[in-house]
């Protein structure tokens, strides 16, 4: 059940109707297909804030689409210390590897209630036989997901602490505004702490706290009880070196 006073998260009555379909591994497939792919599916479930739901360095039997909330995959480096390595909205896919045996590499915790599709890796290699269409998919993601490993690789390593937040927090702007057709305008809910910020950029939640201050007294952006406004898109862009073609985002 879900706790007082939150939504309960979505959790589709079938594939042809579900809403995160043209933007997760389903996009392909219609009609007969579905059908097949539907019996591939074993189940929906839902997670609380907090739950791991895949855990660094034990094996994974199964794969996660997810259709509602939010979660964040991150690594615990030896002495404790969280890296975040992606925020995960509706439609994104996870759990996959190269070697589908091995232990996974990451942890992946619900940052909201979430609801998700799940998937047995024991049977993946002969779906995707039959249905070769999912592999493409599959590896379409997989790419899209190194491309932007990549950013945010370059975006730790080499841009400075204003560059950083501006360029990660005006990327989930598009991301929720690409993905989710009821939001618009300047403002979008954004689960996120300053720790969860600064976990992700390699930055102490001080040094998070003074970046948002100093982007909010440049009128570039507030973010304020879960709530992110882009303020000035077209600057802050440019102080993130944000790429004006953003189709990348997409799944």
């Amino acid at each position: 059940m879900p706790r007082r006073g939150t939504k309960k998260p979505y959790i589709p009555i079938d594939g042809q109707a579900c809403q995160v379909r043209d933007i997760g591994i389903c996009a392909p497939f219609s009609g007969e297909a579905l059908g097949a792919l539907e019996t591939f599916k074993a189940a929906e479930r839902m997670y609380a804030p907090g739950r791991d739901f895949l855990v660094q360095g034990e094996s994974a039997g199964e794969f996660f689409t997810v259709l509602d909330g939010w979660a964040f995959l991150y690594e615990l480096l030896e002495d404790g210390r969280r890296q975040i390595l992606d925020f995960c909205l509706p439609g994104a896919f996870l759990g996959f590897q190269p070697d589908l045996s091995a232990p996974v590499t990451y942890s992946a915790q619900a940052l909201t209630d979430m609801s998700v599709c799940v998937f047995p890796r024991s049977r993946v290699a002969d779906f995707v036989r039959q249905h070769p269409e999912l592999g493409l998919r599959m590896a379409c993601v997989a790419a899209r997901d190194q491309y932007l490993a990549f950013r945010h690789l370059s975006n730790v390593g080499r841009r400075t602490a204003r560059e950083r937040v501006a360029s990660l927090l005006l990327e989930l702007f598009f991301r929720v505004r690409l993905h989710s057709p009821a939001s618009s305008g300047d403002k979008i809910v954004i689960p996120l702490t300053q720790e969860h910020i600064g976990d992700a950029l390699g930055l102490t939640s001080v040094h998070v706290n003074r970046t948002l201050r100093q982007l909010r007294e440049e009128k570039l952006l507030t973010l304020k009880g879960g709530s992110l406004q882009v303020l000035d898109p077209d600057r802050l862009a440019e102080v993130a070196g944000f790429e004006s073609d953003v189709a990348f985002l997409r799944h």
